[in-house]
């Protein structure tokens, strides 16, 4: 608030000039001329706690008469007042921190090993090791200590994979040669299902007050409405994109239908004389390195189409370093962000009108096929694949051929 501003400054600048006893009595003027929440506005803008404001209001109602010579009566002996707990109790702080940070600090049987670490549980703890403190306090010498709220971050992959660093400098070289030679590179995948229908999307939008739209309350899947499978194709070089939204199941089929519907509805247009196709693609999922189903449906387009298509998959954890993470999906979810998406059509549109200030390009359909789980690709049927292995890591890198 602005005049809570504007008090914190008249405050920081009045109180270096007041004693003890003038502060008090000051801040408790303050606190009454405030009106109510008054003592705790005053505690919180200058650090003075409500004690101290209190007892200024009881001299205030007492009259007790002024110190007439401020600067040369003192209002505390020298060396008087409450010391502060670090130097009362000896080994306090060494205590607290052993049981906020266990992992850097004595025995690893820690106190609050199962617990939330709230002020009052560390409180409890200290207690228990001899030591007497509020909450209150255990808070103001966390921060001494250099301590502060913090919530997870997600910055762990996993185990470091082989060859992790090697993969990536191998994509980013494979990626710059196509695209020196002005041939298509995709990244692709599938984003997250979202259940259909009148249910809260998170974000927030404009609206005027009090007329949020009203949606369920609970988010149980509409049967008849059910789930949108939205996969993704991201031309780098380009900067467009191309959305096939699934209502069935994200298989290898579905996956490889949407790359070819890119090509048919952008693809084929944007590079005429194209020979080569590079997609970049995760570990895992309906494009997996493994999914034998992939790399089938993959030849078939090969053939349908003349190209041939190199694919790089991103090491196993890896799956945000995709550029179609961050330069699709993302833009997306910003563009739906609070609004229920309560029909295929909705989000059809919703994500083909996705766009940015660099030029961002999307396209979207609706793709009602019905695609079946769990097809099983025969020994013979993969050996008629005309996989064509990279000499570095040929699991993660391979032509198909025509």
């Amino acid at each position: 608030m602005i005049e809570d501003k504007v008090l914190q400054k008249k405050y920081e600048a009045i109180l270096p000039h007041l004693n003890e006893q003038q502060t008090r009595i000051y801040l408790g003027t303050e606190a009454i001329s405030l009106g109510r929440g008054g003592k705790v506005r005053v505690a919180t803008l200058t650090g003075v706690s409500r004690v101290r404001i209190d007892k200024g209001i009881f001299e205030l109602s007492e009259n007790r008469e002024p110190i007439k010579n401020p600067a040369t009566e003192r209002i505390r002996v020298q060396g008087g007042g409450r010391k502060p707990h670090k130097q009362k109790q000896e080994g306090l702080l060494d205590a607290l921190e052993a049981i906020v940070n266990p992992h850097t600090c004595g025995d690893p049987m820690k106190p609050l090993l199962w617990t939330s670490k709230s002020l009052r549980n560390i409180e409890s703890a200290l207690k228990e090791k001899g030591y007497s403190v509020s909450y209150v306090t255990v808070g103001e010498l966390l921060k001494t200590l250099g301590f502060s709220l913090q919530a997870n971050r997600k910055t762990y992959e996993g185990g470091s994979v082989e060859d992790r660093n090697d993969q990536f400098e191998h994509i980013n070289k494979t990626v710059m040669s196509f695209m020196l030679e002005e041939e298509p590179v995709i990244s692709v995948d599938c984003k997250k299902k979202e259940n259909i229908g009148n249910f809260k999307n998170q974000g927030t939008e404009w609206h005027l007050a009090g007329n949020a739209p009203k949606v369920n309350v609970y988010d149980f899947i509409d049967k008849e409405l059910g789930k949108a499978v939205p996969y993704g194709v991201y031309d780098i070089a380009q900067n467009q994109g191309w959305v096939s939204v699934g209502i069935s199941k994200d298989t290898a089929e579905f996956a490889v239908n949407s790359i070819r519907s890119w090509w048919q509805q952008m693809g084929k247009e944007r590079y005429p004389n194209a020979k080569n196709l590079l997609i970049t693609a995760d570990g895992g999922g309906s494009n997996g390195s493994r999914n034998r189903l992939w790399k089938k449906e993959i030849q078939a387009f090969a053939k349908e189409t003349g190209l041939s298509v190199s694919i790089c998959h991103f090491p196993p954890g890896t799956s945000k370093w995709n550029k179609i993470e961050h330069r699709l999906f993302s833009h997306i979810t910003k563009n739906w962000r609070a609004k229920p998406l309560v029909s295929l059509e909705v989000i059809v549109n919703l994500i083909a009108n996705t766009s940015t200030q660099k030029g961002l390009i999307v396209k979207a359909n609706a793709d009602m096929k019905e695609y079946e789980k769990g097809i099983k690709v025969l020994d013979e049927e993969f050996e008629k694949i005309k996989i064509e292995k990279n000499p570095f890591r040929g699991d993660w890198n391979y032509k198909i051929n025509p």
